[in-house]
């Protein structure tokens, strides 16, 4: 357990004078400097008690013959880096297996939204992955969610949390703030329960996410603003980024392993001028094989850096300014006295390869590498059953039937959009066999279905989906389907989607992709359907498995899978599907699949 700042304040003093020696010295380094923006040479930095006790030019009156010492040679010294805003469960691992796979990537501080576990198993799982979150050798903070459901009457997930549990969680002792208050329209017509919840934040001194995915930037907005919450992450554009710091927000630019709304917003500084400070950068959403891959935020800093951004400025934004949007200024975020001591050595702070991670004082990676021990942590049998369905399905359970007499209909079809988490609402004509809607191969309009799991309705919606580019017989089932995390399978044939349900049923959920009546790939998630208690580098595996087998069927779009998991978010336009229909987000209504 990290003491606290005052506690451990008469040994910082002591060893920034050399009356007492550190636990850690690091020499000879390139001090990236936040909070001046300079990179400042031939510095050292003394440790004790895993916080930064000396920052300056030598630290050899803090070296004792136990004090470990490590030489720089001239590398760059970087704050931990930090994820302001992210869902644990989209790395398809738990919280330890997550943080094992980012730790070699230079992250030390997570803020985290476990709201995907919050539908499923309520309440319970939140104080789950809140517990696993504390036991964490870095800084894993949890995010209380808001909004279960996303979408009140328009979908029905495992459970509900509202007002009171906000209460509740505000005073456990690692809840940072309030998670991504994804009801946008709710806030803007005053409901009750969403500036209860609101309130009951603000009142408990801490930070309301935000969730503002519409592109108008009029009343409704400034309405959204002036319900409480503190910073958004739905921004694609430019004038979005603008907008929301011009009102007092902070910016949260996303560069997930399916979103790509960094580009775009970040010229809001180098074209527009803004003041970088209310800008922050996270992911959001990073599956397994992007953890293992591609990194973590390392990756969203270069690529900032690629799109004209100051290094340094970069860095800020992964750091400096999100420690401060959560009044955690003093604790982390920076290479200053007091502070958790969470730093990277890198010899190159534009590619940013990490050759050395510590938190809180302690060597955790090195050369990309985990080399501390971080015990597994153990979930409940009531974690793992939680495939409620009533009966296996067969083909007929898809079928959509036509008006009658008709041998061919116009349909709404939802349309994928790559790399973003947007859908179009489209409407294509499609023919009509034995009075039933036949799909469109050639036409990439391809059939899906939502299966409710939750409850054990039997409930089967079907409707139509294009952008997946599938060519052969195959359907995509998965139980990762946010935000009520029912089932949704996407499919060109009626029995591979039958047959790819029933698998997932039987394995606990998870994903898995069936092609003329052959399993071709799986990973399985018996943690709520959403999490592997795997390592993620096994996950990662599995699910490149699992993207290579759809591209064999067809499909060619970036993270697929993501795309494939987005589809009943009946909180981002334009058409989504849930277990109540066909959901129309521009309007927030139910549509009929029949236009």
């Amino acid at each position: 357990m990290l003491n606290s700042w005052p506690d451990t304040a008469a040994r910082l003093i002591a060893v920034a004078m050399g009356r007492d020696k550190a636990d850690m010295v690091i020499r000879g380094g390139r001090w990236v400097n936040v909070h001046s923006g300079e990179i400042i040479p031939a510095i050292d930095i003394a440790i004790a008690d895993g916080r930064f006790a000396y920052v300056g030019p030598s630290a050899a009156h803090c070296v004792g013959k136990h004090t470990q010492v490590i030489d720089a040679a001239g590398r760059y010294m970087v704050p931990g880096l930090c994820d302001a805003h992210m869902h644990v469960e989209s790395g398809m691992v738990t919280v330890t297996e997550f943080t094992r796979a980012v730790i070699p990537h230079g992250t030390t501080s997570m803020f985290i939204d476990p709201h995907e576990i919050a539908n499923v198993l309520g309440l319970p799982g939140v104080r789950l992955m809140h517990d696993e979150a504390m036991a964490m050798p870095v800084n894993v903070f949890v995010q209380m969610p808001s909004c279960v459901p996303s979408a009140p009457g328009l979908e029905n997930p495992g459970a509900t949390l509202g007002p009171a549990e906000v209460r509740e969680a505000m005073a456990w002792p690692n809840i940072i703030g309030l998670g991504e208050m994804m009801n946008f329209p709710g806030v803007i017509a005053g409901d009750d329960k969403m500036l209860a919840e609101i309130a009951a934040t603000q009142r408990a001194g801490k930070t309301v996410g935000g969730h503002y995915a519409s592109p108008d930037l009029g009343n409704p907005f400034h309405a959204y603003v002036a319900g409480g919450p503190a910073d958004d992450h739905e921004g694609t554009r430019a004038e979005d980024a603008i907008a929301r710091v011009r009102q007092g927000m902070r910016a949260m630019l996303r560069l997930g392993s399916a979103w790509y709304d960094v580009a775009a917003q970040i010229k809001a500084v180098t074209e527009h001028g803004l003041d970088p400070r209310g800008f922050i950068l996270c992911t959001d959403d990073s599956h397994s094989g992007t953890l293992v891959d591609e990194g973590h935020m390392n990756r969203v800093v270069r690529h900032a850096i690629a799109q004209g951004l100051r290094p340094v400025t970069a860095i800020q934004m992964a750091t400096l300014n999100t420690a401060q949007h959560f009044g955690l200024e003093r604790e982390l975020g920076s290479i200053t006295p007091g502070r958790r001591a969470d730093l990277i050595l890198t010899p190159d702070i534009t590619s940013l390869p990490v050759d050395l991670v510590i938190a809180r004082g302690v060597v955790l990676a090195e050369q990309g590498r985990l080399i501390a021990d971080i015990p597994a942590f153990t979930y409940p049998p009531a974690a793992r059953q939680t495939m409620h369905m009533k009966r296996n399905l067969t083909a007929r359970d898809f079928d959509i039937s036509a008006p009658a007499g008709r041998n061919q209909v116009d349909v709404r079809v939802i349309g994928v959009i790559e790399n973003q988490a947007p859908t179009r609402a489209l409407q294509k004509t499609l023919k009509v066999e034995s009075g039933l809607v036949e799909m469109d191969r050639a036409g990439d309009v391809c059939q899906i279905a939502l299966v409710e799991r939750h409850k054990a309705t039997g409930k089967v919606v079907n409707a139509f989906v294009s952008g997946f580019g599938y060519t052969k017989d195959c359907a995509l089932a998965s139980t990762v389907a946010h935000d009520s995390h029912h089932m949704i399978v996407v499919g060109t044939n009626k029995e591979d989607m039958a047959q790819a349900a029933n698998i997932l049923k039987d394995i606990g959920g998870g994903l898995v992709l069936v092609s003329e009546g052959r399993e071709l790939a799986r990973v399985e998630m018996p943690i709520a359907g959403l999490m592997s208690d795997e390592r993620a580098e096994v996950v990662a595996q599995k699910a490149g498995r699992l993207v290579a087998a759809m591209k064999a069927c067809g499909c060619n779009l970036n993270n697929a899978n993501m795309q494939h998991s987005l589809l009943a978010l009946v909180v981002i336009p334009e058409l989504r599907i849930s277990d109540e229909g066909l959901i129309d987000v521009t309007t927030f209504q139910k549509v009929d699949v029949f236009v």
